[in-house]
């Protein structure tokens, strides 16, 4: 069964660090997504979140392997 999983990250460097673990770790085979996700109500790049986006096609990766992934980088996995 076909998943997609969103890995919430506090800036873009810890994003894109994140993002370049995932085949290492995971063996993620298609690039991971990269979104900006502004907050509500700010404009400033500094007070926007990022999201790394995962398809995982065969349901093979393991949530909380990804949100402990993610908490290494002041994250969190979000809840499906």
């Amino acid at each position: 069964m076909s998943e997609r999983h969103v890995l919430v990250l506090p800036d873009r460097d810890a994003a894109e660090e994140v993002a370049g673990e995932l085949p290492d770790r995971f063996g993620v085979a298609e690039e991971p997504q990269l979104v900006r996700d502004s907050l509500a109500g700010e404009d400033d790049a500094e007070d926007a979140q990022w999201l790394v986006v995962v398809e995982d096609p065969d349901g093979r990766l393991d949530p909380s392997a990804l949100d402990a992934l993610a908490a290494e980088y002041e994250g969190w996995l979000e809840a499906p």
